[in-house]
């Protein structure tokens, strides 16, 4: 039999009087990340029974718009690699690389 382990993810968000993220922090013990100042996170969880995605998109409220472009393009590029590990889809993974291009493109993140 096999040892099971057991790995915690944790995020603590701190809130003003309206409810509004404030900060954000993480720890990841086991990839070294102990209490880490972010100003954005997205989580995706799949409900398998459900069929469904649950979401938590959360980012701080001294956020600046140019770095939020910038956050949303690098996540759109892992979502694709990740798409490409789950599935081996090259041709959809391709769309959708070329789609993470244009996004750049029309944001101006990119230089032509």
């Amino acid at each position: 039999m096999s040892k099971v382990i057991k790995s915690k993810i944790v995020l603590n968000v701190e809130l003003d009087e309206n409810r509004v993220p404030e900060k954000l922090n993480w720890s990841a013990q086991d990839g070294g990340v102990n209490n880490e100042e972010a100003k954005a996170v997205m989580l995706s969880v799949w409900d398998s029974k459900a069929q469904e995605t649950l979401k938590i998109d959360l980012w701080t409220k001294d956020m600046p718009v140019d770095e939020m472009k910038l956050f949303f393009h690098q996540t759109l590029v892992t979502m694709s690699d990740s798409f490409f590990r789950a599935t081996q889809d090259q041709k959809m993974t391709d769309t959708m690389k070329d789609f993470c291009d244009y996004f750049a493109e029309k944001l101006e993140l990119k230089k032509q």
